[in-house]
């Protein structure tokens, strides 16, 4: 069976019956946005799928190369930056409905230069690289023309808990010596990967366990950083997402090269993560609108017992949960962008835990409910059901698992009461 994409029907807000209302600026670029969509992504989609699978994760997909440049003339480019003269200067509740749209599909956010690591990284090197590695590293991701990778997650240690990191950092005279083991490195395997932020120890010994930790720029061809192999998630490689181990031997890189400084690293990943993961529930409320377009246009087609599956008591009452799952997620992630906006992002990080909870758990179990509507079909990749449930299941991983975002929720409530 071909890939069968499903007519988009993209919601756009304002819809009367909303609680917010966005700007105008915003309305404008979601209705370019959707149009974007219609006219280049969704046709696309089968292509990109069957170009993933056949050249595999170290290779581009011709289809990203073709449409970066038509999202970049559409001013569709860097959506994600905020006040900036490289991006739309958006606040994150701005970004919030166009993160959505861009979500409904594995190709888009790449297209318009929004997907993940890339986006963190580039807010990272924005805010805390020097003049020039800026020029030599941000200028170019923010065109395009390169990618990077985030290496954090070992796989000797449980990596939820980062001061577990074992990765060393050591000064020798005007360089850093790298040494260390990686995986899930985002992108490593990507031919464009051109730099890395690297996190380890260069202080292992220090008293405050979040002190212990740095970051600091790897160039990619620096010799002793070995890719070795693509990984997959749950069988997929490179979408939805380019997963990589990666070792780095006895590396050295200039010590201009360390970003904000020595012992640094726990606090440039606390401010990294907390965008990120406001983008990936964003972009996961997309994918739940758009799977849940399935189980309806799939449900009012097929008929089992001498009635159509919209006439089964049990698919009612799934796609009735599934309308309350997923708005109550948009209006809590609403909710978290807004309080970033106005509190900043550490203030908010109650509402960004909770968000980054519910948002994963909500998209894995409407998923579910539509890969039943689609019987076996569900669990082949012909209607990229399979794929969207690789990535709601991941994420509920990814930049911290449920435990600990709900630990750190249960801590916050009860201290209230102390």
């Amino acid at each position: 069976m071909p890939f069968l994409p499903v007519p988009p029907a993209v919601r756009l807000p304002p819809r009367k019956e909303d609680v917010y209302e966005f700007p105008p600026k915003v309305q404008d670029l979601q209705q370019r946005l959707a149009a974007f969509m219609e006219a280049h992504i969704y046709p696309n989609e089968q292509r990109y799928y069957r170009e993933a699978e056949e050249l595999g994760p170290w290779k581009v997909a011709p289809v990203l190369d073709e449409l970066k440049p038509l999202a970049r003339a559409a001013g569709l480019w860097n959506l994600f930056l905020p006040a900036s003269e490289h991006g739309a200067g958006l606040t994150n509740f701005g970004y919030a409905p166009l993160c959505e749209i861009m979500g409904r599909s594995h190709l888009a956010p790449e297209v318009f230069n929004c997907s993940a690591p890339d986006t963190g990284n580039m807010e990272v090197l924005a805010r805390y690289a020097t003049p020039e590695h800026q020029e030599r590293w941000l200028k170019p991701l923010l065109a395009g023309e390169i990618r990077s990778c985030f290496a954090m997650t070992e796989p000797a240690v449980a990596s939820s808990d980062a001061t577990n990191i074992e990765s060393s950092i050591v000064r020798d005279g005007d360089h850093y010596v790298i040494n260390g083991h990686k995986w899930y490195t985002t992108n490593a395997t990507d031919p464009r990967c051109a730099v890395c932020i690297f996190m380890g120890k260069s202080d292992p010994d220090n008293a405050d366990r979040h002190r212990q930790q740095s970051m600091v720029l790897v160039p990619m061809d620096t010799p002793g950083v070995q890719v070795l192999r693509a990984i997959p998630v749950f069988g997929f490689y490179g979408v939805p997402d380019r997963a990589s181990e990666v070792v780095f031997e006895n590396v050295r890189v200039p010590v201009s090269n360390m970003l904000l400084g020595e012992g640094r690293g726990f606090e440039i990943a606390q401010g990294r993560l907390g965008p990120g993961r406001i983008h990936h529930c964003m972009r996961l409320i997309g994918l739940a609108e758009r799977m849940l377009e399935r189980m309806c246009r799939r449900s009012l087609s097929r008929t089992a017992f001498g009635k159509t599956l919209a006439q089964q008591g049990v698919t009612l009452e799934r796609i009735a949960q599934s309308r309350i799952l997923i708005d109550q997620a948009r209006l809590l992630t609403l909710n978290a962008a807004h309080r970033m906006d106005t509190v900043g992002n550490k203030a908010a990080k109650a509402e960004i835990a909770m968000i980054k909870v519910a948002a994963p758990q909500m998209a894995c179990q409407v998923i579910d409910w539509v890969i039943q509507a689609h019987g076996g079909g569900g669990t082949n990749n012909d209607l990229g059901i399979a794929a969207a449930y690789a990535t709601a299941r991941l994420l509920r991983l990814a930049d911290g698992p449920d435990e600990v975002h709900c630990a750190q929720i249960g801590k916050l409530e009860l201290a209230k009461y102390r």
